[in-house]
């Protein structure tokens, strides 16, 4: 008798993410999409790490990077994965508004970090440091390219469950699409760790 009683107290106290077991089961299904995007950087890292030296008549990644720029995209990028992590807090305590406030918070530092980025794009362009230029430099724009990409969609993604969530309020359905896109969000911040060390650490310093 008291193993029902068991079950209904275990589903009380779950996440209202994992209150519906099918909401529950896409979950799972977005672990699965995560790990086909860490083939596809780990393809990109792969290229980049063959063809790091081929810089043929273009700049070196020590010429090219600076500091500055790429310091102040990672706390961007940074502090957004703390800010998403308040948010699925406060969506934890079934408090709305201050769910959709660090969501915002989230979507501006995104925001900024896209924003960065494609400026030191434009600057590279401008100095001739074109993708076409050599080996390096395809890698290069490939690799942090498809990252930005990815970010840029996690925002449009953040802009539509701000919608969502004004409009239906927090449900099994609403809060299992916030959770996934956490998971989403602080995989792109394990990324950029990876990128900061791996392309521009290491650019200026090998």
């Amino acid at each position: 008798m008291s193993l029902p009683v068991a079950e209904e107290n275990l589903e009380q106290h779950l996440p209202l993410e994992f209150s519906d077991e099918k909401e529950s089961i896409k979950i799972t299904g977005f672990w699965m999409f995560l790990v086909t995007d860490v083939l596809i950087f780990g393809s990109l890292f792969s290229s980049y790490a063959v063809y790091r030296s081929a810089f043929a008549q273009g700049p070196t990644p020590n010429q090219l990077f600076t500091f500055g720029p790429v310091i102040l995209e990672t706390l961007l990028l940074l502090t957004s994965s703390f800010t998403i992590g308040l948010a699925i807090y406060a969506m934890r305590k079934q408090n709305k508004k201050a769910l959709m406030a660090w969501l915002v918070v989230t979507l501006l530092l995104g925001a900024g970090f896209v924003t960065s980025e494609v400026h030191d794009f434009v600057g590279y362009v401008a100095s001739g440091a074109t993708w076409h230029q050599s080996g390096f430099l395809s890698a290069f724009f490939f690799l942090v390219g498809t990252h930005g990409a990815h970010v840029t969609f996690g925002i449009l993604w953040a802009v539509t469950l701000l919608i969502q969530v004004a409009r239906r309020g927090l449900t099994p359905i609403t809060a299992r699409k916030l959770f996934t896109f956490s998971l989403y969000w602080h995989f792109l911040d394990i990324v950029w760790i990876f990128i900061f060390t791996f392309v521009y650490l290491n650019g200026k310093i090998v």
